[in-house]
């Protein structure tokens, strides 16, 4: 019996820029968008990290929560309020390179399966928007939650992400991206009682979601994101 030598696939280990919301001051980033990654990119180089998660969100001016009722601040180091065109990328891409930091994804972490339709509506295209930006900095994934309906049954909100979800994950996959589940449960994301409002929380989830996936072709833009 041949017994092959150990090889380890070494992890990419990175930081998710909401971690540390005011490096850069919301005066500062909201007149100059693309600052905050650059001085985001020099932090990470001083910490040792290889790696940052871009964190992406709709602005406090935007977004359908007020601010000072999140339990986090608005993570929006990658500012989406203006088209993020060639020349930004650009810019964010100069910087990368002249601190060899690198980034595993876009994440912007929101209920997709909302039951407001024009919230549900506005939160899938901002998402497509960080896959157009992704896309823009050669970045193979974005990241996020399947979220929950929570007016809707278990089995009602698979069906929704059947019906909802899935042209997300079509949509990352005619951009040759990866859409990386977050799996968080999500405990107190609003005022129910319900301990799971991201239905993509466990094993046996993620299978049932995605045989969904399998049926309409998407299956290899649905991972699931590790974070510890």
């Amino acid at each position: 019996r041949v017994i092959k030598p150990f090889e380890p696939r070494f992890m990419k280990v990175g930081v998710l820029t909401a971690a540390l919301q005011e490096l850069t001051p919301r005066e500062v980033r909201d007149a100059d968008p693309d600052r905050a990654i650059e001085e985001w990119v020099e932090f990470a180089r001083t910490l040792g990290s290889d790696y940052i998660q871009l964190s992406s969100a709709l602005h406090p001016t935007e977004t359908d929560v007020p601010p000072e009722a999140m339990l986090d601040p608005v993570a929006n180091t990658l500012d989406l309020r203006k088209p993020f065109d060639k020349a930004r990328a650009s810019r964010v891409l100069n910087a990368m390179k002249e601190t060899r930091v690198g980034m595993t994804d876009i994440g912007y972490f929101d209920n997709m399966l909302t039951d407001l339709d024009g919230n549900r509506k506005m939160k899938h295209e901002f998402m497509v928007r960080c896959m157009d930006a992704a896309v823009l900095l050669g970045i193979k994934a974005v990241c996020g939650f399947v979220g929950r309906n929570v007016k809707l049954s278990m089995d009602q909100n698979y069906d929704m992400f059947e019906k909802e979800f899935v042209p997300l994950l079509k949509a990352a996959k005619d951009r040759g991206l990866q859409y990386r589940v977050e799996q968080c449960p999500m405990p107190g994301w609003n005022t129910t009682d319900l301990w799971v409002n991201n239905i993509a929380h466990v094993p046996g989830a993620w299978i049932a979601l995605h045989k969904i996936a399998e049926k309409h072709g998407v299956q290899d833009a649905f991972r699931v994101h590790y974070d510890p």
